[in-house]
C-alpha cells in the first residue's frame, strides 16, 4: 500500500507587513496571523492522517528567524510528532545560510532534539536520502550555486520502489516568473526527471503542475499583491495512485475590490467608489488584505483624496492598497496609507539586510543601490515639477 503525503512549501514564518500591531501582544498583526494560520493548518493536516508531511522549502522567512518563528515551528513539530507524522524539510533560498559566517536555522531545530526519527532536514547544500517504509525521499535543498543541484542529483540512486524528489527552485518552464531573489536557480528537465513518482517543489508561490509528476504546492499565504489571483494551500498526494488534490488551508484572505474608472471623477466621487466597493464586500474585508484599482486618476485628484473618509475601511481591513494607474503616467504604483508613496531607500536597505550578505558586501550593495535610487527619485521629482 502506497504512502499518502501532504505537500507544503513557502510558509515564510516571520514575514511581517503593513503598519498594524496587535494591541494585546504588540506584534505586527500580519506576522501574528501567519503564525496562527500555520498552526491551524498543521492541526487540519493532522486530522487528515497522512503518512508524512513534506515541506519543500522556505519554512522561515529569514535565515536568522525571529524567536516567535522558532517557537511556532517547534510547536508545530511537537504536534506532528505526537500524532506520529514524520516531517521532511528542505532549506529554501530564504532560510539557507549564504555565507560561512551564518549558521543554518535548521541546526537549532536539530540540536533541540528533533534530529532523530520524526524530522528529516536537508540543508547546508547537501543531498539527503530518507527511507520511510517502501518509499525513498530524495531531499535536495536550495543550493548556493546552480551547479550544486547537478552535484546533488548525481548522488541520487533510485530505489526501484517509490521515489519522491523534494527540492526548492524555479522550474525552467516558469523562468518568466522569476522572483529575482538571492540564490534563485532554475531546475531543468534533467533534475525534474520522470523517473520520480512525485516531485514536491517549493519557491514559486502559486499552486501549479509543471510536469506529469511535478507540482508546486504554492505558499500558504498571499505574500504580496502580485499573488492576488494565485491558488494557495497545500496538496494531498496518494503515491500509489498518483492522485493529487488541492487542500484548502487557513490563511489571511486577499480580496480584489475591483477597478474604478476615475476618468472625469472628482476626489469625492473616487472616495465614494472605494467605499461602495468595500461595502459590497461586506464582512469579507475584516482582517483581509484588500486592493482596489484606481484607473485613469489624475495626480491632483489622487492627492486630494480624503483619507479620513477611508479610515473605517482601513481600520477593518488588515491592509487597503490603492493600485493607481494615473491618467498622465500609465505605469502602476502602489499608494501607501499617506499617499506620499513608499520609502524606497528604507525598503531597499531593509531588503539588503534580510539577505544577510557578508559585512563588506552588504555595505557596498547598500551604498551603490541607494545612490542609484536617489538619482532615479530626483529625476522623477524633476519630471513631476516640470509637468505642473
Amino acid at each position: 500500500m502506497g504512502m499518502k503525503i501532504v505537500h507544503l512549501a513557502d510558509t515564510h514564518l516571520g514575514l511581517s507587513a503593513f503598519n498594524r500591531v496587535d494591541p494585546e501582544t504588540g506584534m505586527n498583526l500580519r506576522e501574528q496571523l501567519i503564525y496562527e494560520n500555520f498552526l491551524a493548518s498543521v492541526d487540519q493536516i493532522i486530522g487528515m492522517r497522512p503518512d508524512a508531511l513534506v515541506h519543500a522549502g522556505d519554512l522561515f522567512h529569514q535565515v536568522k528567524p525571529k524567536t516567535r518563528a522558532y517557537t511556532t515551528a517547534l510547536d508545530a513539530l511537537s504536534r506532528l510528532r505526537d500524532a506520529g507524522i514524520p516531517v521532511l524539510v528542505v532549506a529554501g533560498n530564504h532560510s539557507m545560510a549564504k555565507t560561512r559566517y551564518t549558521a543554518s536555522p535548521f541546526e537549532v531545530l536539530e540540536r533541540g532534539g528533533y534530529a532523530a526519527g520524526d524530522l528529516y532536514v536537508a540543508h547546508q547544500n547537501r543531498y539527503r536520502r530518507v527511507e520511510l517504509g517502501d518509499t525513498v525521499f530524495h531531499l535536495i535543498p536550495n543550493m548556493l550555486l546552480s551547479e550544486g543541484y547537478r552535484a546533488a542529483f548525481a548522488e541520487v540512486e533510485y530505489s526501484g520502489g517509490t521515489d519522491v524528489l523534494v527540492t526548492h527552485g524555479l522550474a525552467t518552464i516558469l523562468k518568466d516568473k522569476r522572483l529575482h531573489t538571492v540564490a534563485e536557480h532554475e531546475l531543468d528537465a534533467t533534475i525534474l526527471s520522470d523517473r520520480f513518482d512525485y516531485i514536491a517543489l517549493g519557491h514559486f508561490h502559486g499552486q501549479v503542475q509543471v510536469a506529469d509528476n511535478a507540482w508546486y504546492s504554492g505558499s500558504l499565504e498571499h505574500c504580496n499583491y502580485g499573488e492576488i489571483a494565485e491558488t494557495k494551500g497545500g496538496l494531498a498526494v496518494d503515491l500509489a495512485s498518483g492522485k493529487v488534490e488541492h487542500v484548502d488551508l487557513p490563511r489571511t484572505p486577499m480580496i480584489n475590490l475591483g477597478r474604478i474608472n476615475c476618468d472625469g471623477l472628482l476626489a469625492r466621487e473616487v472616495v465614494e467608489g472605494i467605499l461602495d466597493a468595500a461595502g459590497k464586500a461586506g464582512r469579507q474585508i475584516d482582517r483581509a488584505i484588500c486592493r482596489v484599482t484606481l484607473d485613469g486618476i489624475r495626480r491632483e485628484t489622487l492627492r486630494a483624496l480624503d483619507q479620513k473618509a477611508l479610515a473605517d475601511v482601513r481600520g477593518r481591513a488588515l491592509d487597503l492598497k490603492l493600485q493607481v494607474i494615473t491618467a498622465d503616467d500609465p505605469s502602476r504604483i502602489f499608494c501607501e496609507d499617506s499617499l506620499v508613496g513608499l520609502d524606497y531607500i528604507g525598503e531597499f536597505e531593509r531588503f539588503v539586510e534580510r539577505e544577510h550578505l557578508a559585512p563588506g558586501e552588504e555595505e557596498f550593495v547598500k551604498r551603490t543601490g541607494t545612490a542609484v535610487l536617489r538619482s532615479v527619485i530626483a529625476r522623477h521629482k524633476e519630471g513631476e515639477r516640470a509637468a505642473e
